[in-house]
């Protein structure tokens, strides 16, 4: 894991070209917190923090600094260009296609970009030249990517309820989610996620790997949630759980 992880998130939405007086603040990971809390914290988006920064995951460890930085966005104009507006915003085209997902150069008048203040080049080459400070320990780095990438687990989620006609609300792990509807529970397939397992699950939550079901079959989970309605509501979704303990 990297020691150091740039993070710019949202804290205004602009038109146009704007400056930036805004300086950057710095803030360390504390323990019990998560990309989804910072994000909302924060007024923005996970995939916005993983956007900017290259991340993989939604992991982030006690200790990281994160810088906090202001995001606005810029309505293209006749005759501008990726490279007029780069050069304006002082960021570069890669930055500026990757932050928006442009697979060309090709933009259009009224187009609305988004462009992260205060990230420079020498900010990303920084982040990207960060992992070489870890070279100390080759061995214990390569330990921890790999123990990284085994905890992070990409599932399709659909939700289930108690209350519905003919459902017992007692989980395999014995509890009675019918008496205790705000507990966090998620059913799994234990060959892939052990029951009693804690996950943070993208969306919903922490939670406890507490009960099965005939249907939850590989890389697939359900979400009680209390409400039959709400969890027919919840369809069906591709999330991102990260396996806590």
């Amino acid at each position: 894991m990297l020691n150091k992880i740039k993070i710019f998130i949202a804290a205004a939405v602009l038109s146009g070209t704007v400056s930036a007086n805004v300086q950057a603040a710095t803030i360390t990971v504390k323990k019990g917190d998560t990309l989804w809390d910072l994000s909302q914290t924060n007024q923005t988006t996970v995939k916005n923090i993983q956007k900017v920064n290259h991340l993989t995951s939604d992991l982030i460890h006690p200790g990281d600094e994160l810088t906090i930085a202001n995001e606005k966005h810029y309505t293209v104009k006749k005759g501008d260009t990726l490279s007029t507006i780069a050069t304006k915003q002082h960021v570069t085209v890669s930055q500026i296609k990757e932050w928006n997902d442009l697979l060309t150069n090709a933009i259009h008048p009224g187009l609305d970009l988004i462009i992260y203040e205060e990230v420079t080049t020498s900010n990303k080459i920084k982040a990207e030249k960060a992992p070489e400070s870890s070279a100390q320990k080759p061995k214990k780095k390569s330990e921890s990517t790999d123990k990284t990438s085994q905890k992070v687990i990409t599932v399709r989620a659909t939700a289930y309820t108690a209350s519905c006609e003919g459902c017992s609300g007692t989980t395999a792990t014995g509890i009675n989610l019918k008496a205790h509807p705000n507990e966090k529970v998620i059913a799994v397939d234990p060959s892939v996620i052990p029951l009693g397992t804690k996950v943070y699950v993208e969306g919903f939550g922490k939670a406890t790997a507490a009960d099965t079901g005939g249907a939850i079959k590989g890389n697939r989970i359900d979400v009680f949630i209390p409400s039959e309605q709400d969890a027919n509501n919840f369809g069906v979704k591709q999330v991102k759980v990260t396996i806590l303990d």
